[in-house]
């Protein structure tokens, strides 16, 4: 069953059970499902404490491209993650502002660095770059941001939430890369607008990066094309920049047919974050020290 952090009411204990449900009878990504999952997270009121910050990693690229299908030709296990933007202060949904994913494929490779391979530890790209001159990087970021080989954008997007404060990414399921547990990277922008080249004006207010759990990934390690993945993969509780605090660290809320992860998941978070503030994700996380070990170029 889904369990939401934080007090929730009776609907909310209601649309989790609904979820389960249509994730035992069906594609755990179906609408069902879906609709399950939100409304749950809309029926708990309770106020949360800050989603932790965490760096912006190396493989960031400031595309702007707005889609809820950021998969492409990727495969892998089906992956919706239902995102969920709230003011930490008021409890309100943040309401048109933008939020951004990107993340590996099944073999641990980030698109616009498949000639760095799986997390700069060698590696096979899926395929040649195509030609012309990479996109230049945005500059700047924690983890010592690398320059891309490419112009590829598979699993990457950007969408502006609604007045729920909700978006919702259809993706794959992540891979895994030398010296990191799976995770997706994420930021949410405020104070800006979406234009015709993208999204314009605003700051990053939050920069985090979102985790699986244990049990779920090792469910994928045998099935294709996950199975072909060869690099020793890095647990969660071994990963140097997971804070270990699960839904305020990232950790999202998992649903999925236990028997069957293969049909799809649902990874649902609500991030509760100071609008106002402004959190690039350049260097350490504030309010805690840096990692143990150097993040670059495995971030």
């Amino acid at each position: 069953m889904l369990v939401l952090g934080g007090a929730a009411g009776a609907a909310a204990l209601a649309g989790a059970g609904a979820v389960a449900h249509a994730a035992d009878r069906q594609s755990a990504t179906g609408a069902g499902a879906l609709d399950a999952v939100k409304a749950a997270a809309s029926a708990s009121d309770a106020c949360m404490r800050l989603t932790t910050e965490q760096i912006e990693g190396p493989y960031y690229i400031d595309h702007a491209l707005f889609r809820t299908d950021v998969t492409e030709d990727r495969t892998g296990i089906p992956l919706v993650l239902v995102l969920r933007a709230i003011d930490s202060a008021t409890c309100k949904p943040l309401r048109d502002s933008a939020v951004e994913i990107w993340h590996c494929d099944a073999s641990g490779v980030y698109s616009g660095y498949t000639q760095t391979g799986n997390g700069g530890g060698g590696g096979t790209p899926p395929g040649p770059p195509p030609s012309g001159p990479p996109t230049p990087p945005p500059g700047g970021g924690g983890g010592g941001h690398q320059t891309p080989t490419d112009d590829l954008t598979w699993l990457r997007g950007i969408q502006m939430t609604d007045h729920q404060g909700f978006v919702t990414f259809r993706t794959v399921f992540p891979g895994w890369y030398t010296g990191r547990a799976v995770h997706v990277h994420t930021k949410v922008h405020t104070g800006g607008a979406r234009t015709r080249d993208g999204y314009s004006g605003g700051h990053t207010c939050h920069t985090g990066q979102f985790y699986f759990a244990e049990d779920a990934v090792r469910a994928t390690e045998g099935i294709a094309p996950y199975s072909a993945n060869t690099t020793a993969r890095v647990t969660l509780d071994k990963d140097m920049l997971y804070p270990g605090t699960g839904t305020q660290g990232g950790l999202l809320k998992l649903v999925h047919d236990r028997r069957h992860i293969e049909r799809g998941v649902i990874g649902y978070l609500t991030m509760a974050v100071d609008p106002a503030a402004t959190h690039d994700g350049d260097g350490p996380p504030p309010g805690g020290p840096a990692p143990s070990a150097p993040p670059s170029p495995a971030a």
